[in-house]
């Protein structure tokens, strides 16, 4: 008489432990997808600035990103989160882009790790050190490539409304940060090859600058405020009393 030598209740755990794993997966899915549509409505908003460069920056705010942020971090087993982490990583780039451009149009500055940290409310994993649920630091690059990206949006549109020393500020400021890039040996393929595209945004921008420069328009603005002041000043000027 033959006995079975295989023992069928294996391929029944094999199955239930795929059933697990789709479920998971089905589970960061829809986190991830609501994580998307919160970003994707505060770009929205941020870009309104694009309409009127001169205008107020758009008030926005990190409170539903950094509740998404959490609750898909809670989705995660501990020690796998680089098993799952393409699911989110683009969402996680366009996350840290908003604060990115957020800071910079209100402080024209490039925001620095910890403000990253503190609105997002994970870590940046800046030595490839961490295990629990973080932001990659390829993410905060490819999120300062895009500032870049946007800033030469910026430039065309300040000068549309008339602001043409802002070009001339972006212009520096991407020039530093595209310098600051050039020290790195990015291993990254998708990220070198965003980099490598960063240098047709710089000359976007110098461009522009360059066009003020040959219109004098930079000049001709000074000139008319200086214009305006001594106008003002003159009509200060008590008059001399004749016959004194």
């Amino acid at each position: 008489m033959s006995t079975n030598s295989i023992d069928l209740n294996f391929f029944s755990d094999i199955q239930q432990s795929l059933e697990n794993e789709s479920d998971r997966k089905d589970e960061i899915r829809t986190k991830v997808r609501e994580f998307e549509r919160i970003s994707r409505k505060l770009v929205a908003i941020l870009n309104m600035i694009h309409a009127n460069p001169m205008g107020p920056v758009p008030e926005i705010s990190f409170q539903e990103i950094r509740e998404r942020v959490q609750q898909l971090a809670a989705l995660i087993p501990e020690d796998q989160f680089y098993k799952y982490n393409d699911l989110w990583s683009r969402s996680m780039q366009q996350a840290v882009f908003l604060v990115v451009f957020k800071h910079y149009l209100e402080t024209e500055q490039l925001v620095d790790i910890k403000k990253i940290e503190e609105t997002i409310g994970v870590k940046v994993d800046l030595d490839n050190s961490l295990n629990e649920f973080h932001i990659q630091l390829e993410e905060v690059l490819h999120a300062y490539i895009s500032l870049v990206n946007e800033l030469s949006r910026l430039a065309v549109n300040s000068v549309t409304v008339g602001d043409y020393d802002r070009p001339l500020r972006l212009s520096k400021f991407v020039k530093d940060l595209s310098a600051g890039f050039q020290l790195l040996n990015l291993k990254n393929d998708m990220l070198r090859k965003r980099f490598d595209g960063i240098k047709y945004d710089v000359k976007k921008i110098e461009e522009v600058v360059y066009d003020i420069s040959l219109r004098g328009l930079q000049k001709n603005k000074n000139r008319n405020e200086d214009t305006e002041e001594d106008s003002s000043n003159t009509a200060k000027k008590p008059k001399l009393a004749h016959g004194a």
